[in-house]
């Protein structure tokens, strides 16, 4: 038995030590905007914040996130209003297929939340790890440059 802590909702749940975090909160929670890609942590489609730091969900077991503070892509509204990082997604066309978005989102949220004024190169960065086949990453990086403006009152 553990307790997660999910986009602010408690949740306790009997599963296996072996279970992953993806598998939990898509199998268990229902919560399929955090997409299962490689399976190895090298896509970055499954990324999630554990206590406001973004990590591959398909690398964790579930257990090691009791106690911890998990952010996926459904916490990040707030019912029918988008973040600002959502928006400028939409606004930018920095979704195409949308299977890397709600990854690159979470990682870019962990950035604009340490950083709110990045420039380009640590925009990037930040993505790295976050790939995605569809848009080249330029309307991604011009998406999270406008949604910092933004957030930041500029």
């Amino acid at each position: 038995m553990i307790r997660l802590r999910v986009n602010g909702e408690d949740y306790e749940l009997l599963i296996p030590p072996n279970k992953t975090l993806l598998e939990v909160l898509r199998e268990d929670l229902a919560l399929t905007g955090t997409k299962e890609g490689c399976e190895d942590g090298t896509c970055g489609a499954c990324t999630v914040l554990l206590d406001g730091k973004p990590v591959r969900s398909c690398l964790v077991l579930a257990v090691e996130a009791e106690g911890k503070e998990i952010l996926t892509i459904e916490g990040l509204s707030k019912g029918e209003e988008l973040h600002p990082l959502q928006e400028a997604f939409v606004n930018y066309g920095a979704v195409q297929c949308g299977f890397c978005t709600p990854g690159m989102i979470l990682a870019a949220k962990s950035l604009l939340d340490s950083n709110p004024s990045p420039s380009e190169e640590e925009i990037r960065k930040a993505i790295s790890g976050n790939l995605c086949r569809c848009t080249g990453y330029t309307k991604i990086v011009e998406a999270i440059a406008a949604a910092a403006q933004s957030l930041s009152g500029g």
